[in-house]
């Protein structure tokens, strides 16, 4: 029994480390081209209002607000949704000239609320596009006008480059975490976009056309509500297009503390969608026999690197230690199993570094990197027996505690 049960453990993580290795090699594959999400229409630029969510945000809120407005043509609008602050976020967008929005709710806390709020009070002039944008983001030179180009012309959602950027000095932990976080929002979804697949949302820098985003699903506490309002507008027939030209980037927060916070909600946030929604959402794409889904569905199986890495250790040290007390060719099978998928992993990481992450961190430091593995353990931990569910915003860098009313 104990066999059978390594054999079928070991060949389901053959399947998220074959899927992260397609999409690397797809991602730095100079054969493969994608579509052009950059050719631009001679109609007009489509009407867009830029939805901005902030939480207290009175230490950034100006500067992403001035990376935005030279962007904007005198149709567009730019609005910022004041949610349940109690610092001078509200006066600063007023005064920096754009439309404010001011919600207090404590009893409905989240960043789904407030873009829920955004959208409602949009509704009374409805815009072409709605692009939505984290209030501590700087957006590169063209994205509005990227994003909204390619928004109407597909009618589809449509996703920037979201990277995360470091601080100064920073340390190996965080280093790892950049590299990290540049296979999953670079290059994973660049390989997708290269087949003409779609993509998962990554919370800022994303464009909707107002006929989808007017109708979902918005108002919720969920702890990654981008994850899950991608998985919803897929399942409704508007899955979400990478757009590799257009940029957005943010900041790690700088203490172990805030980085920690922020991995623990992105990470049990990933892993309960994937438990909540992966099955259904592969059921559907083999209902529907749509390619589109199915791609979603596996790229959504996929976890963090740490935690595909620790499970893999865990798997071989299994079969190994199962070999040596005397059941060896009954452990042959998981053992190959779990040599595959370790070998794949340690592939697509070496592919990925070579192409993307030699800036960030070197090949010795990540291949040294179980402590690294080893510090994200306990978040994996809790997961099982202190799952988090409510959304809490990381603190800024610089920032001091905000206290509450």
């Amino acid at each position: 029994m104990l066999m059978h049960v390594l054999w079928i453990l070991s060949a389901l993580l053959v399947l998220p480390a074959a899927v992260l290795l397609a999409e690397v090699v797809l991602a730095v594959s100079p054969r493969t081209k994608g579509p052009d999400s950059s050719r631009q229409e001679h109609s007009g630029r489509p009407r867009v209002a830029v939805l901005v969510p902030a939480h207290n945000e009175a230490t950034s809120i100006l500067g992403t607000l001035r990376s935005i407005a030279p962007q904007l043509s005198s149709t567009d609008r730019l609005v910022v949704i004041a949610d349940n602050c109690v610092d001078r976020t509200a006066a600063l967008a007023a005064g920096a000239g754009c439309e404010v929005v001011i919600r207090n709710d404590e009893a409905r806390r989240g960043k789904g609320y407030a873009l829920d709020a955004g959208v409602q009070y949009l509704r009374a002039a409805a815009p072409e596009v709605v692009i939505m944008l984290d209030a501590d983001s700087r957006i590169a030179t063209g994205l509005v006008e990227q994003l909204a180009r390619h928004c109407l012309r597909s009618n589809r959602p449509v996703q920037a480059r979201y990277r995360m950027l470091t601080p100064p000095d920073p340390s190996l932990r965080m280093r790892i975490a950049a590299f990290a976080w540049q296979v999953k929002n670079e290059l994973r979804p660049c390989g997708l976009h290269r087949w003409r697949l779609p993509c998962q949302l990554m919370g800022s820098g994303m464009a909707f056309p107002w006929t989808c985003i007017s109708a979902a699903r918005l108002a919720s506490g969920h702890i990654v509500e981008d994850l899950a309002l991608g998985i919803e507008l897929a399942l409704r027939g508007y899955p979400a297009l990478f757009c590799p030209q257009a940029l957005v980037t943010s900041c790690f927060p700088e203490s172990a503390k805030d980085l920690r916070s922020q991995h623990t909600r992105w990470e049990h946030g990933h892993l309960g969608v994937i438990l909540s929604e992966a099955p259904r959402l592969l059921w559907q794409s083999l209902r529907r026999c749509n390619p589109g889904l199915l791609a979603l569905a596996l790229d959504l199986c996929v976890p963090p690197l740490a935690l595909l890495a620790l499970l893999l250790l865990a798997m071989l040290g299994v079969c190994v230690l199962t070999s040596l007390l005397g059941s060896s060719a009954q452990s042959l099978p998981a053992l190959g199993f779990s040599v595959l998928a370790s070998s794949m992993l340690v592939a697509a990481v070496a592919l990925s570094w070579y192409h993307a992450g030699r800036r960030i961190v070197s090949f010795a430091a990540l291949a040294l990197s179980v402590p690294y593995a080893i510090w994200k353990l306990p978040l994996y931990l809790r997961f099982v027996v202190a799952r988090q569910t409510q959304w809490v915003r990381s603190r800024r860098a610089g920032e001091q505690p905000v206290p509450h009313r």
